[in-house]
């Protein structure tokens, strides 16, 4: 039986490690990094892509629900790739033709920046090698909280419940202070763009989602030479997250999203539906508040006084109501919670 085992893992490995380098060949002359780097960041991807395959697959998940299980639904299992990293490193910098010609429409740049130049600089200010699924491999049940920004957060006195989990991610403003009863006031992870930034805590992990070039050159300055004040409105000239504390949402990863969640739907995936993919892939178990209308279909922010404000209902590139369907499918088969405040 043992020697069986050996052999098929055997099997397994040359089989994983066929696929890719067929598929780093085949992407090879589509890649926007430079040439220079191609061959140490081969033999680096291609290692740590074969140990993860390795490790996670054979990793096992004490959570009473694990979001991994397969087999569970089709409709889930037809979406949801775990080998698509959601945070971008020097090891997995390489973007595919068609993924960097569609992010590059998403904002819609007049003349973005070389990107080879402008990752190459990232990675000089910023950590270019963390785990882009944040050292899970390692934790046996990583609960998570993704909380939204709905006003269904007023008096819902969800805070103890929020802070009791290893991760909460939280988005754009979404202030905590005076609202701590309701939101909670642990933050591990909070997702910005550069028009969203506000600042964090000196033990908050930012990840920057970049639709944009200017994004990714914006995070250079801000943490160095301060240069840059506008991209379609005034953003902070410089923030006081610390270097080492920045992280970078992966492009590939926004597509993703688009392609195989929203099928499509929108221009490009709200930072909400971000946020929850990206903890689908970083934690075993994973329960969302503050996403959604409140009791009485208000639309609005916790810390807005307008309850009819509708500020994010209606944005004009986001499919709200595909979103929802969405994370409504995925907590009516179990693969996360919903709670729904007040």
């Amino acid at each position: 039986m043992a020697a069986v085992r050996k052999r098929t893992l055997k099997v397994l490995t040359l089989f994983v490690l066929f696929i890719f380098l067929t598929s780093f060949l085949l992407n090879y002359s589509h890649t926007t990094v430079p040439s220079a780097w191609f061959p140490k960041q081969m033999v680096l991807e291609l290692s740590e892509n074969l140990k993860k395959l390795m490790t996670y697959s054979h990793r096992p998940c004490t959570c009473a629900r694990c979001i991994g299980q397969r087999k569970v639904s089709s409709w889930f299992d037809e979406r949801f790739n775990w080998s698509v990293q959601p945070l971008l490193t020097a090891q997995n910098a390489l973007l595919e033709e068609g993924t960097y010609s569609w992010w590059l429409r998403l904002q819609r740049e007049k003349q973005p920046s070389n990107l080879n130049d402008t990752i190459k600089e990232l990675f000089q200010v910023v950590p270019g090698n963390v785990d882009p699924l944040l050292e899970k491999k390692s934790v046996g049940c990583r609960r998570c909280a993704v909380v939204g920004n709905s006003g269904n957060l007023k008096e819902s006195w969800y805070g103890p419940q929020i802070d009791s989990h290893d991760f909460v991610l939280r988005m754009n403003k979404a202030p905590t202070t005076g609202f701590e009863a309701d939101v909670g006031s642990k933050t591990t992870h909070h997702l910005v763009y550069p028009e969203s930034f506000r600042e964090l805590a000196e033990n908050v992990n930012m990840i920057l989602v970049p639709f944009k070039t200017l994004d990714l050159e914006w995070v250079i300055s801000a943490t160095t030479t301060g240069t840059i004040s506008h991209t379609y409105v005034p953003v902070p000239k410089k923030i006081k997250v610390q270097q080492d504390k920045i992280l970078i949402y992966h492009p590939a990863f926004i597509k993703y999203v688009f392609d195989s969640w929203l099928r499509g739907h929108g221009r490009y995936p709200s930072t909400g539906i971000l946020s929850v993919i990206f903890s689908l892939h970083i934690c075993d178990e994973v329960d969302l508040y503050g996403f959604g209308a409140d009791s009485k279909g208000n639309w609005h922010h916790y810390w807005e006084n307008n309850p009819s404000a509708g500020a994010f209902r209606k944005t004009g590139v986001h499919d709200g109501d595909f979103e929802s369907n969405v994370t409504a499918t995925l907590a009516s088969i179990n693969k996360i919670r919903i709670f729904k405040g007040r």
